[in-house]
């Protein structure tokens, strides 16, 4: 009796891990290392991604590094998609892999879709979970053609994701930062895009995805500043990440947010310690004053 009472414990117990462990997502999938140098690699990703259906809307390099290479990309069924989420879902219409230079190797990585998606959208979902999956599946399936997918960055439980903060008293992806407000969509549109031209706070657009008629506007943002932007809080923080940047602005009818800093690199860098985000403390102000100038009047 004891004998079997072992059993029925051991075989409940390895039932229930597949359900545990599915509970995780990583924000990342390395994809693998490659003997080529950074721009092949993004070259040839950008082949991928193109014969995928992808369009390849940007690409940077973070902090001026010509060791970190960011590709931007999206497809019209995202884009279709991410209009369907009215609090500022058009954040997610935009993907991103990234190739680092380390030990020799130019190693490849992507943004997990499912993970993103999760994040920005999931307390809006309303019947679009079978599209969601798809789109993530049709993404994952491009980069597997190129190596195999391992899942790094930190592990959020796929529930929480929705709500994410990072602790007590952080801001959720509905606490978003203010930046400016205009007369109109078409006002504000000019202005980022001048500001932007101008490289004011020594920002740089990566990209530009419009929505004219939902009167919808995302802009990729590269944070060049030496001091204060990518070159500066990457390296602290962990430059594997960096298929999370660039930092956006969305610009919805005629007003113009940001996610928090004290949220975004939270979301993408779950695994860090209290005592290494206290070395970026000021990080978080320091991106909102440079989107901040991006914006203004």
């Amino acid at each position: 009796m004891k004998r079997k009472l072992i059993l029925w414990c051991v075989a409940f117990l390895f039932a229930g891990m597949p359900a545990l462990l599915a509970q995780g997502l990583q924000p990342f999938y390395k994809v693998g290392e490659f003997d080529k140098g950074v721009a092949q690699v993004g070259q040839e990703v950008e082949q991928q991604l193109k014969a995928g259906g992808y369009d390849v809307i940007g690409t940077y390099n973070p902090g001026n590094n010509d060791k970190l290479l960011v590709i931007c990309f999206t497809s019209n069924e995202l884009k279709e998609l991410s209009l369907q989420f009215p609090d500022r879902g058009a954040l997610a219409s935009v993907l991103k892999a990234a190739v680092m230079s380390q030990n020799g190797k130019s190693v490849l990585s992507f943004l997990n879709p499912e993970y993103m998606f999760l994040a920005y959208w999931g307390k809006q979902l309303n019947g679009q979970e079978n599209q969601l999956s798809s789109l993530s599946e049709n993404v994952k399936n491009i980069f597997a053609k190129m190596g195999t997918l391992e899942p790094f960055g930190g592990s959020v439980n796929k529930d929480n994701l929705p709500g994410y903060h990072y602790k007590v008293f952080m801001p959720y992806f509905t606490d978003p930062d203010n930046l400016e407000t205009y007369a109109s969509f078409d006002e504000g549109l000019t202005i980022i895009r001048n500001n932007l031209a101008a490289h004011k706070m020594n920002t740089q657009q990566v990209f530009e995805q419009v929505f004219p008629d939902k009167k919808i506007a995302v802009f990729g943002v590269g944070l060049m500043d030496s001091s204060t932007g990518e070159s500066h809080f990457l390296p602290i923080i962990g430059e594997s990440h960096i298929a999370a940047m660039p930092y956006e602005i969305i610009l919805q009818g005629n007003k113009a947010t940001a996610l928090p800093g004290k949220y975004r690199l939270a979301l993408y860098w779950p695994e860090l310690t209290m005592g290494t985000f206290m070395k970026i403390m000021k990080t978080p102000g320091q991106i909102k004053d440079a989107l901040e100038a991006v914006a203004q009047k």
